[in-house]
């Protein structure tokens, strides 16, 4: 169990790290010629990099999962603090990852051609969330690890 808490710790420093790192890029780079080629030699590097990580993520937390019997505690006691918290970790995790499936299919799509005006709307707001969520997940991982 040592094991996948390692490598669902070095997935989560790589997946919210980058995360974190492009977020600030869109921000701090103020040169918009500047950050549309950043983004465009980037991009697709860092999107199956992430993509690793977070298969890397779901699998070894699905493994903590199993192998904690937290499975039993939605089982059996979904009304306790720790259900609760395993319940919304889950349900947070499955938002940050649709959200990253919906902006990795828009950045594949018009990687090198301009976005249309919901192309980019869905793009930024996407990225928006995952960031967001990262910083939720992250709270509530560090609940549950305390809870354990």
């Amino acid at each position: 169990m040592e094991i996948a808490l390692y490598f669902h710790l070095l997935a989560a420093t790589a997946w919210i790290g980058g995360s974190v790192f492009l977020f600030a890029l869109g921000i701090f780079l103020r040169d918009k010629v500047a950050q549309k080629n950043v983004y465009l030699h980037i991009g697709p590097l860092y999107g199956y990099f992430e993509s690793v990580w977070l298969i890397v993520l779901i699998g070894t937390g699905l493994h903590m999962f199993f192998g904690h019997g937290l499975d039993q505690v939605l089982k059996v006691a979904l009304d306790s603090s720790l259900g609760q918290v395993i319940l919304i970790k889950i349900l947070l995790v499955t938002a940050i990852t649709i959200f990253t499936v919906v902006h990795m299919y828009i950045a594949f799509k018009t990687h090198g051609k301009e976005r249309t005006k919901i192309e980019l709307l869905i793009s930024r707001a996407s990225s928006m969330m995952i960031f967001v969520l990262n910083l939720v997940i992250l709270w509530y991982a560090a609940e549950l690890r305390t809870m354990l």
